[in-house]
């Protein structure tokens, strides 16, 4: 082609549709328009890329040929497949051990609070219905859940369902940011507002612009009408940093909750209420605090029970007289 006007133009299109093409492919991700034509490029090409490999990497077709030699490689084989079955062994065992601790534990709270529960996996997690923090669990309508149910485990209150199927359901989960729940404070009996804040501490507004808090001071559900959504003396979690009293009406502290919302597995859902508030029963036990060491000196008497000073003199006057002693 000769080096005309029209081939320039050309040349110049075509590397404008090649740089389209890219941008649209890197804005597109995973959903690329251009995925399509680059699978199938891949397929057409793909063997060709294998054979001129092949043909060129000597070196890699050597190691091929060793790792695949006879009876060295079965020999290596059954031992991967060996270890590898081990591993999945001791890494169940481990997963069931944990299980068992999370489960042995909801039942200890559900006890303390007299709360009859139904026991569920976490099966999935994701904005089902449009909410950012939620996750379906493996029980539903036909076990007798209910929407407006309270969730929680071992650790305090997860959620509460939203989202009723035959046999799942969806929990919105206690830090998502269009979760609220009352709270009341533990023997003071302060009552608040608890809203999620994601990976943030939740954040609780104080009815009483006053109230007297400190980090530390712990909180637990008040509960509702009827116990829908919520039953009363859940778990919430513990006070991080309180907002300076500024003469409002309400006042704002910050809880660390005590579940882990990213680490959920096995919760239960509250299907009977406790016929009285627990109050601050389901609250774990705080640890005892470290017993402060003493010590005590005890002043080491003298040999003599002199007083310091006559000995201080006897010790001169000998020293005098050996001098006298030593003098010719």
């Amino acid at each position: 082609m000769r080096d005309t006007r029209e081939s320039r133009l050309l040349l110049v299109l075509l590397i404008a549709i090649a740089f389209a093409l890219i941008t649209v492919d890197i804005r597109g991700g995973q959903e690329s328009p251009v995925d399509g034509a680059r699978q199938a490029a891949a397929a057409v090409f793909g063997p060709v890329e294998n054979g001129v490999a092949a043909a060129v990497d000597p070196v890699g077709n050597a190691i091929g040929a060793v790792r695949d030699s006879g009876e060295r490689h079965t020999r290596i084989a059954a031992l991967e497949k060996e270890n590898a079955e081990l591993k999945a062994r001791l890494g169940s065992d481990d997963r069931n051990r944990s299980r068992l601790n999370e489960l042995d534990t909801l039942l200890k709270t559900a006890g303390a609070g007299q709360y009859g529960i139904k026991g569920a996996q976490v099966i999935a997690i994701g904005a089902a219905q449009g909410f950012s923090w939620t996750v379906t669990i493996d029980v539903g309508s036909r076990d007798g859940i209910r929407r407006d149910m309270t969730v929680l485990n071992g650790a305090g209150l997860v959620g509460r369902v939203t989202t009723v199927g035959p046999s799942t359901s969806t929990v919105l989960l206690a830090n998502d940011p269009d979760f609220t729940v009352g709270t009341r404070m533990e023997k003071s009996d302060e009552l608040g507002f608890a809203t999620g804040q994601g990976d943030s501490p939740l954040r609780v507004q104080l009815l009483n612009g006053k109230a007297e808090v400190k980090p530390g001071d712990r909180l637990v559900t008040f509960g509702s009408r009827a116990d829908k959504p919520f039953v009363p003396g859940v778990p919430v979690g513990e006070i991080i940093r309180v907002d300076p009293a500024g003469g409002g009406l309400t006042r704002n502290v910050y809880v660390r909750p005590y579940v882990g919302f990213t680490k959920l597995d096995i919760v239960g859902v509250v299907v009977q209420a406790p016929r009285s508030d627990p109050r601050d029963a389901v609250l774990p036990q705080k640890p005892e605090p470290a017993p402060t060491v003493t010590v005590t000196v005890t002043p080491k008497p003298t040999g003599s029970g002199q007083p310091e000073q006559a000995q201080n003199q006897n010790e001169n006057q000998n020293q005098a007289q050996d001098q006298g002693d030593a003098t010719p």
